[in-house]
């Protein structure tokens, strides 16, 4: 699924493209998603000038005067910019037509993702209002990390995958950070002490911040905005390496599901 790094990579990618450009039209071919699109929506964007492009958690807004448009990549989707006249093929879902020439394209093989019209303020909206710091932020740091993880029972691993606590720690992301701070996912978060926990914290912000640079973990079917590929794949120390060899003692990782997820970790590095 993309993760943070990836959304954060769509959205740069396709910001320069779409802000100053007006919708053209908008071309639904597939109206259910994970929710069906917003029906005003052709209504309420044609003719719109986009004024930004912003992230929050995995969730896109692509801003008007008189509105937001808000879209999540779900399990497997893409937004990317195309010719205008490009042939669709059978998962492209939902074109947004700019005057440019350029076409914006929701792809979504699952369609599990979906885009959303609001008229209010985006961030107040059900799906976001509720959302936990930005890991990049200021305000995600050690002392509110240890207040949120005082006396919780809860997997650290699972723990810093809750968008309530902190938005954008993937599976992906959540393994290799970890990782890199030596400690093992399936110990509770009450009970790792606080320089362990500030650990993590720096090691969050590193990895997610270099995924970025790279363009995010290409795994199946994402692409960034420009059509391309992520590299951050080619750095993962322990995700999808189970059975490999630690890259710090050389010994066997290990794998386990934590919440119903594939988590690979090294049995002698992390305690």
């Amino acid at each position: 699924m993309p993760e943070l790094p990836e959304v954060e990579t769509t959205k740069n990618g396709i910001e320069p493209y779409l802000v100053g450009s007006a919708v053209e039209t908008i071309v639904i071919r597939q109206p259910i998603l994970r929710w069906p699109i917003t029906p005003e929506l052709p209504e309420r964007l044609e003719g719109q000038v986009v004024r930004s492009v912003s992230r929050r958690g995995k969730y896109i807004g692509v801003h008007t005067d008189i509105g937001t448009m808000i879209v999540h990549l779900g399990m497997s989707g893409s937004l990317y910019l195309v010719d205008k006249n490009t042939e669709a093929l059978f998962h492209d879902h939902v074109d947004i037509v700019l005057n440019s020439g350029k076409c914006l394209r929701y792809t979504d093989p699952r369609r599990f993702g979906s885009i959303l019209w609001t008229e209010e303020d985006w961030l107040q909206h059900s799906l976001i209002q509720s959302l936990g710091p930005e890991p990049l932020s200021d305000e995600f740091n050690y002392e509110y990390l240890v207040a949120k993880a005082k006396s919780r029972k809860k997997p650290i691993k699972t723990f810093i995958m809750d968008s309530k606590v902190v938005v954008g720690v993937g599976n992906i992301y959540a393994n290799e950070a970890l990782f890199k701070s030596g400690i093992r996912p399936d110990r509770h978060a009450g009970r790792i002490s606080s320089k362990r926990l500030s650990l993590l914290v720096d090691n969050i912000k590193i990895i997610l911040s270099d995924a970025i640079q790279q363009g995010g973990t290409t795994l199946k079917d994402f692409v960034g905005g420009d059509g391309k590929p992520g590299y951050f794949k080619q750095s993962l120390s322990v995700y999808g390496r189970a059975g490999s060899a630690c890259l710090n003692c050389e010994k066997e990782l290990m794998e386990s599901r934590l919440g119903q997820r594939s988590t690979v970790f090294c049995p002698f590095c992390q305690k």
